[in-house]
């Protein structure tokens, strides 16, 4: 790979150095010859690298070596870029207990060929996504000169994947792989509502009711019912609905790629899924979360639904007490409870260990954690999962712990069995670099706090405590 980044930049300075022989027809001629000769060299070159890597035994295998004897090349590799809950190094990705994530990579594009009824077949399919990014390295590298007859490109132009154009479509079932894993690793992800869009459209418009108060004349909007005599009339009312609409955005995931990792496409496979993976996942979760609605999804703390419960008189700054959760819990919809989470900055955790609910001379915990007492993944406060998050402000901040509804929040995306149209892959060119393109939407279901029937507060699915 030496020689060909050596022979690369040769050319590029050749030619750049072209336009001050011009005047000099002959000299002009040789120097085209030279560039045109080089060219041929690094064609060949590149050929042979994907010869090579097409044949590459994954390290480990053959020649009675381990996963113990890993190239130290590729070993740095792994320490500089250590894999969130993944394998602390690139030998550990070969272990038994390593390959659990590629396991999972492969058993969901299993699912993803069963439901669109793909056979695979080695003249159309790709074994691994490993395999495809490896094809497309070489197509970009190569200028196009060598495309695997697999690889089919994405829309280009004013299409609807890329205006800038480029890239290669990510074969259904690993773009499906991607979408699923990213999902099912989500705190959030997993429990927002669903909307798929179909590959022709870039965007989708849904009715939703125009609710915002349960007072008898404005359930539904306008929906009213009465009662009456026989051959009484009524007046006649209607449910009031408002246009919800999703555009989707684009959002777009890079990742740098070593020379020694493209030789191996197990380990491209591995790293590349779950990096990819878990990326997707983040950055969709942190606009649920806090998307401006600006170029990303509305996030919930945006959203014009929330209800902020303030500080109790006198509380003292960054603590958290009995009375902010029981307000919490008193402003949370009575439909939302049974789905809502609280949603939590990790540094909040000492504050709930030390919150007591009073039992007449003596008291009882409030916050139940993880194991112990509750024999649960989650701590819980009101019986409702704790869930500790990056997203979530510092301590004390407004937003540091929230009660929410996930379900009360859509997200529309072009995944599942459409990934294919519009998850995509492209290689910068003269970069090692693979990037992957997700289109999604999002935006809190409610536009405005709900006033109950009888009461004077207001309630929602989405409530955080303000700074103090």
């Amino acid at each position: 790979m030496d020689k060909i980044a050596t022979l690369r930049q040769a050319i590029k300075q050749k030619t750049g150095e072209l336009s001050a022989h011009v005047e000099d027809a002959a000299e002009f001629q040789r120097r085209v010859d030279e560039i045109e000769s080089d060219k041929a060299t690094l064609a060949r070159l590149e050929k042979a690298e994907a010869l090579n890597a097409a044949t590459a035994v994954r390290i480990g295998e053959g020649d009675g070596a381990t996963v113990d004897t890993v190239d130290p090349a590729v070993a740095r590799l792994a320490e500089t870029r250590a894999l969130s809950r993944g394998p602390s190094s690139l030998a550990e990705a070969y272990s038994t207990k390593g390959r659990s994530f590629l396991d999972k990579f492969e058993r969901n594009a299993a699912v993803a060929r069963a439901e669109n009824g793909i056979r695979v077949d080695p003249s159309k399919h790709f074994r691994s996504f490993g395999e495809q990014l490896q094809a497309v390295f070489t197509a970009a590298s190569s200028r196009g000169m060598t495309v695997d007859p697999r690889l089919v490109r994405a829309p280009t132009g004013a299409g609807e994947v890329d205006p800038t154009g480029g890239g290669f479509l990510v074969q259904t079932d690993f773009g499906n792989a991607v979408w699923m894993i990213a999902h099912e690793l989500g705190d959030l992800l997993s429990r927002v509502n669903k909307l798929p869009i179909g590959p022709q459209f870039n965007g989708i418009k849904i009715p939703g009711v125009d609710e915002t108060s349960r007072a008898t004349g404005s359930r539904w909007g306008g929906v009213q019912s009465y009662w009456v005599d026989e051959g009484t009339s009524v007046t006649t009312t209607k449910p009031k609905f408002r246009i919800i609409e999703f555009s989707l955005k684009k959002l777009m995931s890079a990742m740098y790629m070593s020379d020694e990792l493209l030789q191996d496409s197990t380990a491209l496979t591995s790293i590349a899924s779950q990096a990819f993976s878990e990326e997707i996942m983040f950055m969709t979760e942190d606009a649920i979360w806090e998307g401006t609605g600006v170029g990303q999804p509305t996030g919930i703390m945006k959203s014009n639904a929330l209800i902020t419960v303030g500080a109790e008189n006198g509380q003292k700054s960054g603590t958290i007490v009995k009375e902010n959760l029981d307000k919490m819990w008193s402003r949370c919809w009575n439909r939302s409870r049974k789905n809502a989470v609280w949603l939590i900055n990790q540094d909040v955790e000492p504050q709930l260990f030390s919150l007591n609910q009073a039992v007449g001379t003596g008291g009882q915990p409030l916050y139940m954690p993880p194991g112990g007492l509750s024999e649960a993944p989650f701590g819980t406060l009101y019986g409702r999962p704790v869930i500790p998050t990056e997203y979530n402000a510092a301590l004390g901040t407004s937003g540091d712990i929230a009660l929410v509804d996930l379900s009360q929040y859509t997200l529309a995306d072009k995944g599942g069995v459409n990934a294919a149209t519009s998850m995509h892959v492209a290689f910068l060119t003269d970069q090692m670099v693979f990037r992957i393109t997700y289109r999604v939407d999002g935006q809190p279901m409610w536009t405005a706090p709900l006033t109950r029937f009888k009461g004077g507060t207001q309630n929602s699915p989405f409530i955080a405590l303000a700074s103090r």
